[in-house]
C-alpha cells in the first residue's frame, strides 16, 4: 500500500479507537501497532504525528503515546463585517482596484472529487516526477557541509551559475537570483518594474496566475493579441504607443495556454521595439525543460543576446519535477537587477539553503537528463493521444494549433456552447477542465478551455476523458454527435 494512504488509514483506525482510553489512559506501543496493524514503523510514527498535531495524543519520550486531555474552547462569535470598510476605504483613491482574484490560479490548484478525470492540473503527474532522483537528491543534499546554514542572499553559487549556462549566451551567474519558484519571481519582478496604476502590456490570452499577479500590484493588464507564431510585433508596438507602457510580459515557449512558440525572428524584433520605448520584456521561460520530441531546435532564450539589459528572464525547475520542487531563476543586468534583489531580501530573506542543495545535486546527477528525456516522450504520446481524441470525438470544437513542447491544448468552444455550462456538464459528466476566460485580461473573443495532459494517470485515462466531454458537450448542445467519425477533422 502506499505509504501516504497507509499513515491515514492508521490514523483513522486509532482516531476511531481513542473512546475505548480514559483521558491519560496510554495507548498499545509502536511495535504492538506495528504487529497488529501490519504497517512499518514509520508508518506509526507518522500516524500518531498526526494525532498529536490534532491535539488528540500526547507523546512523553521513552513513555508511549497517551490519549490527551479534551481541549474545550468557548469563543463568542465574531464580528467581522467592518473588514469590509477598511479593506476598501482608500478605494476611491487608489489608481486600481486591489482585490485579488486567484480563481484562475486554484483552478490548477484544486484537486477534483474522487473520480473525476483532471484536465486542469498544472504540473506533472506523480507518475511523471522524478521521485526517486528528489528524494536522493534530498539525501545527499542533507548530507552537505553547511546544508541547514543560511545561504547567500542571491543563491548559492554553483546554482546561480547552473542556471546561467541554462540561459547561455553572455549571461553570468553574477546577472542570477535564485527565487522559490516561477512565480514568487513574477511577482518580484512586477513590483520592480511597475508602480501601482502603471499599464502592463500582456500576451492575449495568457496565463492567468500572471494577471492575478499584476492586478494584486494594481496594475492595469492591456492585452497584445498571438497568434500561432506567438505575440505579434505590429500590435505591440501600438499598444506601447498608445499606453505608454514600460513593461511587456511573454511566454516566448509554448505560450500558456495557446502553446504557440515566439518565432526567432519576431523575439528579436519584441526585444528591438520594447528598447525603442525604453521599456522591459519580462521572459516567462516557464517550459523549456517541457519539450516533446517533435519538436524543431529551441531557440535560444531572449535574455541571452541582451547586451542592454531590456529582458528580465524568468524561469523555473517546478514544471519539469514536482509542485513542491519550488526553486527558480530571475536574470537581469542593470540597476534593476538590484532592485529585484532588494525587494526579493525584503520579502523573503532567500530561498531555504536545503531546497537550494536539493535542486542542485538532482540537476547535477545523470538521473536528471534521462528524466528529461523519459517526461519528453511521455508528453508526446499524452498530447498525440489527446489530440487524436479530440478529433474522433468532438469534432466541433477547433484545435487550431498542435503545440511541440508544454502540456495542454487550446481549444475554442462551438457556437452556442456556452463556456459555464459546459464546465459544469463536464464535471456532472465526471471530468474537470480549465476554463478559458480567466487567460483573457479583457473582453474573450469566444469561449475556450484548456486541456492538461500532464496531470492525469496516462494515456487511457485522457481516452476515457475525452468520450465523457462528448457526452458534455451533446448535454449543452441538446444534440447527438453529428459528424461521423470518418468525417472529421482538425480545425483550423
Amino acid at each position: 500500500m502506499h505509504e501516504r494512504s497507509s499513515v491515514a488509514e492508521l490514523a483513522e483506525s486509532l482516531r476511531a479507537e481513542l473512546g475505548r482510553y480514559s483521558v491519560g489512559g496510554k495507548l498499545p506501543s509502536s511495535r504492538a501497532l506495528v504487529e497488529r496493524y501490519r504497517v512499518s514503523p514509520v508508518t506509526v510514527s507518522r500516524a500518531l504525528a498526526r494525532l498529536v498535531a490534532e491535539g488528540l495524543v500526547v507523546t512523553r519520550p521513552g513513555a508511549g503515546a497517551y490519549r490527551a486531555e479534551p481541549r474545550t474552547v468557548t469563543a463568542r462569535a465574531g464580528d467581522t463585517s467592518w473588514q469590509e470598510v477598511a479593506l476598501s476605504a482608500d478605494g476611491a483613491t487608489d489608481p486600481a482596484p486591489r482585490a485579488v482574484d486567484a480563481g484562475g490560479v486554484l483552478a490548477t490548484l484544486t484537486a477534483p472529487p474522487t473520480g473525476v478525470i483532471d484536465f486542469s492540473g498544472g504540473y506533472l503527474d506523480p507518475g511523471l516526477r522524478p521521485e526517486q532522483a528528489m528524494a536522493a537528491a534530498l539525501a545527499r543534499a542533507g548530507r552537505r557541509p553547511g546544508a541547514w546554514g543560511r545561504p547567500p542572499v542571491d543563491g548559492l553559487t554553483e546554482l546561480r551559475e547552473w542556471f546561467a549556462r541554462e540561459i547561455g549566451g553572455t549571461v553570468t551567474a553574477a546577472d542570477v537570483l535564485v527565487t522559490a519558484g516561477g512565480q514568487t519571481a513574477l511577482t518580484t519582478t512586477l513590483r520592480a518594474l511597475a508602480a501601482p496604476g502603471a499599464p502592463v502590456l500582456v500576451e492575449s490570452p495568457t496565463y492567468p496566475g500572471m494577471l492575478a499577479i499584476a492586478r494584486a500590484a494594481g496594475l492595469r493588464p492591456v492585452p497584445v493579441p498571438v497568434d500561432a507564431d506567438g505575440v505579434r510585433p505590429e500590435l505591440l508596438s501600438r499598444a506601447f504607443r498608445a499606453t505608454g507602457a514600460r513593461v511587456f510580459v511573454c511566454q516566448p515557449l509554448f505560450q500558456n495556454p495557446t502553446g504557440a512558440l515566439l518565432a526567432p525572428d519576431r523575439g528579436r524584433e519584441v526585444v528591438r521595439i520594447a528598447h525603442s520605448f525604453g521599456a522591459f520584456v519580462v521572459e516567462d521561460d516557464f517550459g523549456r525543460r517541457i519539450v516533446h520530441e517533435d519538436a524543431p531546435p529551441l531557440p535560444a532564450p531572449l535574455a541571452a543576446d541582451d547586451p542592454d539589459g531590456v529582458v528580465v528572464h524568468v524561469s523555473s525547475l517546478t514544471k519539469a519535477t514536482s509542485p513542491s520542487l519550488r526553486v527558480g531563476a530571475l536574470a537581469a543586468r542593470g540597476p534593476v537587477r538590484e532592485r529585484l534583489r532588494a525587494i526579493q531580501v525584503v520579502d523573503s530573506f532567500f530561498v531555504p539553503r536545503p531546497l537550494q542543495e536539493t535542486a542542485l545535486e538532482l540537476v547535477g546527477s545523470p538521473a536528471w537528463s534521462r528524466h528529461l528525456r523519459a517526461v519528453s516522450a511521455e508528453l508526446t504520446a499524452r498530447r498525440d493521444t489527446l489530440a487524436a481524441a479530440v478529433l474522433h470525438h468532438l469534432p466541433e470544437l477547433a484545435l487550431p494549433h498542435v503545440p511541440s513542447g508544454g502540456y495542454h491544448l487550446w481549444l475554442r468552444l462551438p457556437d452556442g456552447a456556452p463556456e459555464p455550462a459546459f464546465l459544469s456538464a463536464a464535471l456532472r459528466a465526471g471530468v474537470a477542465v480549465t476554463p478559458g476566460r480567466p487567460y483573457f485580461s479583457a473582453e474573450p473573443p469566444a469561449a475556450h478551455i484548456r486541456l492538461s495532459f500532464a496531470g492525469v494517470t496516462g494515456r487511457t485515462e485522457i481516452t476515457e476523458g475525452v468520450r465523457r466531454l462528448r457526452t458534455a458537450l451533446d448535454e449543452v448542445l441538446g444534440q447527438p454527435d453529428p459528424v461521423p467519425p470518418g468525417q472529421r477533422g482538425i480545425r483550423h
